[in-house]
């Protein structure tokens, strides 16, 4: 989202806590991003933000289609509007791609986005909850109301990923109010639905969920540990 490119990074801790433990990373190259040019981000703008989602599943059935992993042992992980994007692939089909999910200080619910710290700087992104136009669809992809909306409605065997949520006490752009609903509203689910839902608030950090270094290692570590016991 927000046009900001993914493209291949050297990061240190993926390799130590990932890579080199046997395990392998893919990084979706998704319409909203900037990797392409405007244009690619704008395709997932606000009424078309499900595109982004659509885009996501495809890359993981791809993953399973080669023969690199299985859903049982696929997870996906992203923070902010990535954790939108987590947010979706829990609530939506795409559940069942994945064996667990991590959800980085997440925007989830999308008809207050904007009245939570710098959500209203956001609505070019993904439209005005207040116009019933744009709630239309919003709530289309806001996660916190799909699960009552869609997950469980008569006839839906939608079963939720394992899943850790993580977030900030002092996180100054989404509110941590997000991925705290988001737990409580799942937790309150049937356990068979949402059978390990799992919550970290670090009380410092802001943003990026963590304050230093050290607790920057123990954010990952908790993160990897979860994805090894789960998907491992």
């Amino acid at each position: 989202g927000f046009e900001l490119s993914m493209t291949p990074i050297y990061a240190a801790g993926v390799g130590a806590g990932w890579l080199e433990q046997g395990g392998a990373k893919a990084i979706a190259n998704i319409r909203g991003g900037g990797e392409f040019g405007p244009a690619w981000h704008q395709a997932a703008l606000q009424k078309h933000r499900n595109r982004a989602f659509e885009d996501f599943e495809a890359v993981a059935r791809d993953l399973v289609a080669q023969g690199i992993t299985s859903p049982r042992h696929l997870a996906c992980i992203g923070g902010s509007n990535g954790g939108l994007l987590v947010g979706n692939m829990l609530t939506r089909e795409g559940a069942k791609l994945f064996g667990a999910a991590v959800c980085q200080v997440p925007l989830l619910d999308m008809q207050r986005y904007h009245k939570l710290l710098a959500g209203a700087s956001w609505m070019a992104e993904y439209g005005d909850p207040d116009v019933p136009e744009d709630w239309a669809y919003l709530r289309s992809f806001s996660p916190y109301h799909r699960v009552y909306d869609e997950c469980l409605r008569p006839g839906s065997d939608w079963c939720c990923p394992e899943v850790l949520f993580t977030t900030s006490t002092k996180d100054d752009r989404v509110h941590p109010g997000h991925a705290r609903k988001m737990v409580k509203r799942l937790l309150d689910v049937p356990t068979e639905r949402a059978p390990k839902v799992l919550y970290w608030e670090n009380v410092e950090g802001g943003h990026g969920g963590a304050a230093d270094n050290k607790q920057r290692a123990y954010m990952w570590a908790l993160t990897y540990a979860f994805l090894w016991r789960t998907i491992g």
